[in-house]
């Protein structure tokens, strides 16, 4: 995921109270950003969050603790961008649970001075996550095509993983796709019927009988 140069935002503020919009927006707009949807109620929020895509999401602490922390449930939910949580002053216990929400961080009224150098951190955080997030993603793929091609050609880790290199090379793909075909490709496959190990007490009788 590429940082996202902090010159002009797109932004999306949300919060119960209107008059609270109203004096965040212009104050967006200041710092040389633009105001996509000013959202209000927690059913409509996800929604614009998805259509909207927003580079970074404002959400105001209005009349309801409950209230904000479910604005900022739907925006984390569509995992679009990263919520920075906006206070009138300091709240640790509120912020402690807005965090377990998944807000990036917070900032207050009286620190608009400060709004940009934060909203500049959290998109750079909010890349970071998301990048490691997307090499664990694909290292857990990794061992998934790894334990398939283990199983199917009876061979171990290494030699394993030397074939997807060897198909990665040869066919100039990148492994990391690679192994996501291998996965996909299994997945569509069909299971392998059972084998009886062993011939069941009655067949073995039978054969007796038939010997004799």
């Amino acid at each position: 995921m590429r940082y996202r140069e902090t010159e002009h935002l797109r932004v999306l503020i949300a919060n119960e109270r209107k008059d609270r919009l109203a004096l965040v927006a212009p104050t967006v707009a200041n710092l040389g950003h633009e105001v996509i949807a000013s959202e209000i109620e927690v059913p409509d929020v996800g929604v614009v969050t998805a259509r909207e895509q927003p580079d970074v999401a404002l959400v105001g602490l209005g009349k309801s603790s409950e209230h904000a922390l479910a604005l900022i449930d739907e925006i984390v939910q569509e995992a679009a961008c990263p919520v920075i949580l906006l206070i009138h002053a300091p709240d640790p216990a509120f912020v402690k649970e807005a965090s377990k929400r998944g807000i990036f961080a917070y900032i207050t009224d009286a620190e608009v001075d400060d709004w940009q150098s934060a909203i500049d951190i959290v998109l750079r955080r909010f890349t970071e996550y998301h990048d490691l997030e997307g090499a664990f993603g694909r290292r857990a793929i990794t061992e998934r095509a790894k334990g398939i091609l283990m199983e199917r050609h009876s061979v171990d880790d290494a030699d394993a993983f030397q074939m997807l290199r060897d198909e990665s090379r040869r066919t100039n793909r990148k492994l990391a796709d690679l192994a996501a075909a291998v996965v996909e490709g299994h997945q569509l496959l069909p299971k392998q019927p059972n084998i009886p190990s062993c011939v069941s007490a009655s067949e073995s009788s039978d054969r007796s009988n038939v010997a004799r």
